[in-house]
């Protein structure tokens, strides 16, 4: 169950930051009541075990051919279901470089880029912006909000490590690819029961399973928890769960910028479909988007383009985020065609 410790609502939340002066609380610990509502966002769980590998050589429906689990997770050249899905991977993104200690990036983005949701999808992303994300990274200039959110910290790492060769090359890679449909947006008032593994939220299986209320909150989590979570199968893609109402709250908010913010558009494109090196909102995960906007409030993101954006974000609420996130994964990405 979420921690409900600070509980604030859109309409109180404005109040209450007037009053933190008042009372002598620090911005700090007003940024961490805000953290604690996106807690679904970040889906922080303990360490655990993976399962040992038996040998048995597991299958995917249409896949050319199966893999051991050993081989489905290695961390220096990860199993590849669909060789026919994408073009030809550049070593980096298909075996990273273990002298380096860089993960292919395959292993959590997938060799298509649609990525996960503890992670980012990357595929059709301008290759420019790309860049400058992995230099924000390298340069100290790009973190997580969240000092708990281990796979962030590992990202830095890479970057850090990677050479401009391996930079460009993963960043025409990922950007030759189109972001196709990968989330199903479900406005609900309970959902199914879930476990945090890994930075996913996991449904309950057997007689674990059941329902809850779903609250203030957004629940993504695997259409086929073991295709995604032990297989990886880069065909299986999201169900996000978000509260009656939010996709209509967010348009409005993404649409008009209400009393808080701007129009997204103005920066993104009419359709958010994003202009030049700003990126596309239409489809993305809703757990990665939220982290961004708190990362952007927060100030550890401070790359080229962020003043613009910490200005956006710098009176939006956990609500405001959740409602903004849900809308965005709402829209479905564009075909070329339709560019």
């Amino acid at each position: 169950m979420r921690n409900n410790k600070y509980r604030f609502t859109k309409r109180t939340l404005h109040a209450c930051a007037a009053g933190f002066a008042l009372i002598g609380l620090t911005a700090t610990a007003f940024a961490q009541a805000t953290l604690d509502e996106l807690a679904w966002a970040y889906a922080i769980s303990p360490e655990f075990p993976q399962a040992p590998d038996d040998g048995t050589v597991h299958l995917l429906p249409g896949a050319p051919r199966g893999f051991t689990l050993d081989q489905i997770r290695a961390r220096f050249g990860p199993a590849d279901w669909f060789p026919g899905d994408h073009p030809a991977m550049p070593p980096i993104v298909a075996v990273g470089r273990e002298q380096a200690g860089i993960w292919a990036c395959a292993l959590c983005h997938y060799p298509n880029g649609q990525g996960k949701a503890e992670n980012a999808g990357v595929a059709g992303l301008q290759s420019g912006y790309f860049i400058q994300q992995l230099h924000d990274m390298r340069d100290g200039l790009r973190r997580s909000a969240n000092v708990e959110k281990a796979n962030t910290n590992l990202m830095v790492a890479y970057a850090q490590n990677m050479t401009d060769a391996e930079m460009e090359a993963a960043a025409q890679y990922f950007g030759s690819m189109q972001w196709r449909p990968w989330i199903e947006v479900v406005e609900t008032d309970t959902v199914p029961t879930t476990y945090l593994r890994g930075g996913l939220h996991l449904r309950f299986e057997g007689e674990q399973a059941g329902e809850e209320p779903l609250g203030r909150r957004i629940v993504e989590s695997p259409v086929d928890t073991q295709g995604t979570e032990t297989l990886r199968n880069p065909r299986s893609g999201f169900i996000a769960y978000v509260p009656v109402g939010a996709v209509a709250a967010g348009e409005a908010l993404a649409t008009t910028g209400g009393d808080t913010t701007i129009q997204c558009a103005i920066c993104h494109g009419e359709a958010l479909d994003g202009l030049g090196l700003v990126p596309s909102l239409r489809g993305r995960s809703p757990s990665y988007v939220a982290r961004q906007l708190f990362d952007f409030q927060a100030g550890t993101r401070r790359g080229t383009w962020a003043p613009l954006m910490q200005a956006v974000v710098a009176r939006l609420s956990a609500d405001d985020m959740l409602e903004l996130a849900a809308y965005l994964a709402s829209l479905p990405p564009m075909s070329d065609a339709s560019r």
